[in-house]
């Protein structure tokens, strides 16, 4: 057996976050309420418990810096068995 036993996948969608709330906010809280902002939406819209947001997403997120998130974001995200969700950069391919 592998390290990693397999998960099995519930659900896989993709999603345009749209981030503009986050520049209600002062300058130098945006990026972490970006973060925040996604967690909640894939709590809000696949009922799970836990959301883990991938590496390159956050560091999507912080490109700009703290300042300047982007307006919105476009993500994969999979639902496992276990009620956690993971988020992805959906690949630049589609878009």
């Amino acid at each position: 057996m592998s390290e990693k036993s397999e998960e099995k996948i519930v659900l896989e969608r993709e999603y345009t976050i749209p981030l503009r709330k986050v520049y209600f906010l002062q300058r130098t809280k945006r990026a972490p309420r970006a973060i925040r902002l996604i967690r909640k939406f894939i709590q809000r819209h696949l009922k799970v418990k836990e959301v883990k947001i991938d590496e390159k997403l956050n560091e999507y997120i912080w490109s700009r810096g703290i300042e300047k998130p982007p307006r919105r974001v476009r993500v994969r995200v999979v639902k496992t068995e276990d009620n956690i969700a993971k988020v992805t950069l959906a690949s630049e391919e589609k878009r």
